[in-house]
């Protein structure tokens, strides 16, 4: 008995798949110990400092943060309807009966109707995996847009990180499910093309999940004083209070003038400095 080409199925499939799952776990590692080294650590790093700086503003930029948050909502909520829209097209191409591309000897594999059932299901459960995740990263960021509008300012930063970091992360799960599921449509050709298909994915996520960026050094704390100094020494504020000086003094004349009938010392001196 000898080795058929529907037993490369057996061999490069799982070999693919392992290979994917272990650089997984390995990114998971680095993220959890070395969150610093991976592009999602130094997004969430960035995501906290502007959480921390929204909260602590006195006046929030209301308009600006609900504008960041509705476009996350946005793309979750997109790319949720594209993995429910798949998923009915596998379902009702499961249901075609008639059409047996898959199975024909072009491709070079097991073409077997068990085989491909299990292609169409591991497929399917993908992009079931990819809605999930992306309808609960949208859920979280609604439940930051609710936190960061509430008028109250006795809400703890900790709840919008929580929510915020929660989003991201589900979104980044959802996009993983995707990468796999990209793998398994590969499949459907041939275990050949779905083994190279996974060194290619991997060395591709591995690019892209490296961060050779230093961290960005934020500061929180807001000097009330300094920027009271600031606007107080501006040109705007000097004129703005030397009109309110101004009218006081006019309004001060003006009564002075209607109850004694005589303007009072200096006064003209000061209308003509005041109307310069």
């Amino acid at each position: 008995m000898g080795f058929e080409k529907k037993d490369l199925d057996v061999v490069l499939i799982p070999v693919g798949l392992l290979i994917m799952f272990l650089y997984h776990l390995q990114l998971l590692y680095r993220y959890l110990h070395q969150p610093h080294s991976t592009v999602m650590g130094f997004e969430n790093f960035n995501k906290l400092f502007w959480v921390r700086a929204i909260m602590q503003s006195e006046k929030r930029e209301i308009g600006t943060c609900l504008g960041v948050i509705s476009s996350n909502i946005s793309a979750a909520t997109f790319l949720a309807s594209v993995s429910l829209t798949l998923c009915s097209l596998i379902g009702a191409w499961i249901s075609n009966t008639n059409n047996n591309f898959f199975e024909s000897e072009l491709i070079y594999g097991d073409t077997r109707s068990t085989t491909l059932s299990i292609k169409y299901i591991s497929l399917l459960i993908c992009f079931l995996l990819a809605f999930t995740c992306f309808i609960q990263s949208a859920r979280h960021f609604v439940h930051a847009n609710y936190l960061i509008s509430m008028p109250s300012l006795s809400i703890p930063p900790k709840s919008v990180e929580v929510a915020v970091i929660r989003g991201g992360d589900f979104w980044s799960v959802g996009l993983r499910a995707l990468y796999f599921a990209m793998n398994l449509l590969l499949w459907f050709f041939g275990p050949i093309p779905m083994f190279a298909g996974s060194i290619f994915m991997v060395l591709f996520l591995h690019y892209l999940d490296s961060n050779t960026m230093p961290l960005i050094e934020h500061e929180f704390e807001f000097d009330g004083g300094q920027v009271y100094n600031e606007i107080g020494s501006s040109k705007t504020t000097r004129t703005l209070r030397r009109d309110i000086t101004f009218f006081k003094d006019l309004f001060a004349s003006t009564t002075l003038l209607m109850v004694t009938g005589k303007n009072p010392p200096g006064y003209n001196k000061v209308l003509d400095e005041n109307t310069k």
